[in-house]
């Protein structure tokens, strides 16, 4: 079972999701690198303020829109969004606005992805032989571990994370589940940082964006990421007594 609904047959419909991402991700990083900045954002503080302050449930809604639109065709600025979301909605419910739009977005690129390529890949990947199969099965039998474990780990870029299991059979259930739970450490301290954009602000200084790698934070996520890592582990150990 994967959740999909039935592709059509003509090979060029079925990627014609995945290509207008592509087309759309490389024009929107050429004409908004400009506009989705932080500069843009001190620009335009005390705009926004005053649109959220004058229609909050509007706020919300474009906010969220925006936010899926820039995670979903992999634009610029998904970083900005993120402190946007703490700058106008605080640490709560801002956090949970931003992992919102992130999980809808990244569905949509997972979606796009499996539609296009993802059943074929991963059809040839199942009847593969040798390592390749070996690999294959692995990661079958540890999707929930993989899966949280490409979102806990920082160094692993979100556009990867989508694209990755939507080439290996992941039902979508459960990708929609480990990414809206295993972005909740990144968002919320993205999410914090921006909830202090005022200050910071006021100072005339830029946000510390290196947050996520000092030791008060890194130190916990890693621990996460072992927890996530201990099932893979122990299913290996499992496979080498049975050798």
């Amino acid at each position: 079972m994967t959740d999909m609904p039935d592709a059509p047959a003509n090979p060029l419909l079925k990627k014609l999701p995945l290509i207008v991402i592509i087309i759309v991700a490389i024009l929107g990083a050429y004409f908004l690198r400009d506009y989705l900045t932080f500069e843009a954002l001190a620009e335009n503080r005390e705009t926004l303020l005053a649109f959220r302050d004058a229609n909050y449930f509007m706020t919300v809604l474009v906010f969220i829109a925006a936010y899926v639109v820039i995670v979903a065709f992999s634009l610029p600025g998904a970083t900005i969004a993120t402190l946007t979301g703490g700058f106008l909605f605080a640490t709560f419910p801002g956090a949970l606005f931003n992992m919102t739009a992130a999980t809808i977005g990244a569905t949509a690129i997972f979606l796009a992805a499996r539609w296009g390529f993802g059943e074929s890949l991963g059809k040839k990947l199942e009847n593969a032989e040798g390592t390749v199969k070996k690999i294959k099965d692995g990661i079958d039998e540890n999707q929930w571990s993989m899966l949280f474990l490409i979102r806990l780990v920082p160094a692993v870029p979100f556009f990867l994370a989508n694209l990755i299991p939507s080439f290996l059979e992941v039902p979508l259930h459960r990708f929609v589940i480990s990414t809206f739970l295993g972005i909740i450490p990144g968002s919320v301290v993205y999410t914090s940082v921006g909830a202090g954009l005022g200050e910071v602000f006021a100072r005339g200084e830029t946000p510390n964006l290196g947050i996520i790698f000092e030791p008060q934070i890194i130190f916990p996520i890693i621990g996460l990421c072992v927890l996530a890592a201990l099932p893979i582990l122990i299913n290996a150990l499992r496979g080498k007594k049975g050798l």
